[in-house]
């Protein structure tokens, strides 16, 4: 019998796995796809010769992770690789606000009337920003808080909605950054714990910044998967789960899927049945014969851009897909250009990019008009440099991960008490009614991204469970 049986192969399976393999126990892996990655996969979508990241494609949360930066990933053939500037956010006169990894750069920025408000917002968390992430990551029970007086001084600035937060600025470019930076979890800026993701996303950039992975990034995918193996784990693809028998005697399962199909798999009823999920995404990836041609000289070096005119123009985007049921008719789009920094993704003097904006949960429109027409605005002439396109909506989201259930890759709504407390109202959120089941996906704290850290909080409580067995 097995100690451990991971199903699921995206980032939070995998670190799950090997967390699990590095304490000795005997773990197997089961992906239904053909190949490991999940969130964190590269395909030629467009023409041969592009690698596209079909998901995530920016890691600020990856290099920053805690899980990983205690793996020897580097030795796997993970290599991350800095723009110029991680994030820029231009403006439709052709200036930008930057996020770089110097404060006094980003403060600059701003503009003067907000420069030492934004210093005074951010200095005081960096000298513990590890201590601070990793507490921050490991709530609400896998680990006493190592630093507790700076965490409860960064509840204190994050909690409250983020447009609570913003009015210490006074001018347009810092509250239309951090905004485009609360939209990175597809939440309504007025939400709780909203100036928490904006916080945590500027913080993540000063520290280490937002890079990608060298050859995409599928490579953070194969790092773990080949620690993995190296540990003595197995990993199966190909391999679809439908019900518990469908895999190996074991003591423990560990589900990184969504909440609805883990209790479909698990007989569990509707256990989750108040889960709510999320705004979808709808992604356009791009074959270019060129660089974007941005107006503002910051974006053409960054690796990141966000797109919003302002932050009243970002606001009503969120409301009217997370709220309103609509697709906004100028959308907020976040956008990477890896081609500034790893020319190898696309043959010679061309690139691949993507954008996506948010739309209503299951929306079977199409907004790829809309989304070019809001980046013409900010890079005029950027329809003539597409030579191929990759659309997916919320339908073509849900079938290339099972896990963004109507296009929302959050895998749950990051809004209200759920942003906090996912995926039910409980001080064991990887645990189940069933005594073998957890859950560690992106349904799970600290939620959303490529850091691990929900496989990593997942595998905790399974070691010490089976530990109290032994």
């Amino acid at each position: 019998m097995l100690d451990a049986v991971v199903v699921g192969a995206g980032p939070n399976g995998l670190t799950a796995a090997v967390e699990l393999a590095r304490r000795g126990f005997s773990v197997a892996l089961f992906e239904a796809k053909g190949t490991v990655g999940g969130g964190s996969r590269t395909e030629e979508l467009t023409l041969p010769g592009f690698r596209h990241d079909p998901c995530a494609a920016a890691h600020p949360l990856g290099i920053n992770s805690p899980a990983f930066r205690a793996l020897p990933l580097e030795r796997y053939g993970l290599e991350w690789l800095h723009a110029e500037l991680p994030m820029a956010h231009p403006f439709p006169d052709g200036s930008a606000a930057v996020l770089s990894r110097s404060v006094a750069e980003t403060a600059a920025s701003f503009g003067p009337r907000d420069a030492g408000a934004y210093r005074r917002l951010v200095e005081p968390f960096l000298p513990r920003w590890d201590t601070l992430v990793r507490d921050f990551m490991s709530l609400p029970r896998t680990a006493l808080p190592r630093d507790p007086v700076t965490l409860a001084r960064f509840g204190l600035a994050g909690l409250p909605p983020s447009t609570w937060l913003t009015r210490r600025f006074r001018d347009e470019p810092a509250r239309t950054l951090f905004a485009g930076l609360v939209g990175h979890v597809m939440a309504p800026l007025n939400g709780l714990g909203t100036g928490a993701v904006g916080l945590v996303f500027a913080l993540a950039a000063h520290a280490r910044g937002w890079p990608v992975a060298r050859g995409g990034s599928q490579a953070v995918s194969d790092a773990l998967a080949a620690y993995l193996k190296d540990l003595g784990g197995a990993v199966h693809t190909d391999y679809e789960v439908k019900r518990l028998d469908d895999l190996p005697p074991a003591r423990a399962y560990v589900f990184d899927t969504s909440p609805t199909a883990l209790a479909r798999i698990a007989g569990l009823g509707s256990y989750y049945a108040g889960f709510r999920y999320g705004a979808a995404a709808f992604k356009v990836d791009y074959a270019l014969d060129g660089p974007v041609p941005w107006t503002a000289p910051e974006a053409r070096v960054a690796g990141t851009v966000q797109i919003g005119a302002d932050s009243v123009e970002i606001g009503a985007a969120l409301r009217a897909a997370s709220r309103e049921g609509r697709a906004p008719e100028r959308p907020f789009l976040i956008t990477v250009q890896p081609g500034v920094v790893d020319p190898g993704r696309a043959p010679a003097g061309q690139q691949v990019f993507w954008a996506y904006g948010h739309v209503p949960n299951g929306w079977t429109g199409d907004l790829t008009d809309v989304i070019e027409r809001q980046l013409e605005r900010f890079a005029p002439g950027f329809r003539d440099r597409v030579l191929a396109r990759a659309i997916a909506g919320p339908a073509e989201l849900a079938v290339r991960n099972a896990n963004y259930v109507g296009g929302d890759i959050a895998t749950g709504a990051a809004s209200g008490l759920q942003l906090l407390l996912r995926p039910r109202l409980s001080l064991s959120p990887y645990s189940t009614p069933h005594p073998a089941v957890y859950l560690c996906s992106s349904a799970t704290p600290p939620g959303p991204g490529v850091h691990g850290m929900s496989g990593h909080n997942a595998a905790k409580a399974v070691w010490r469970s089976l530990r109290g067995r032994d």
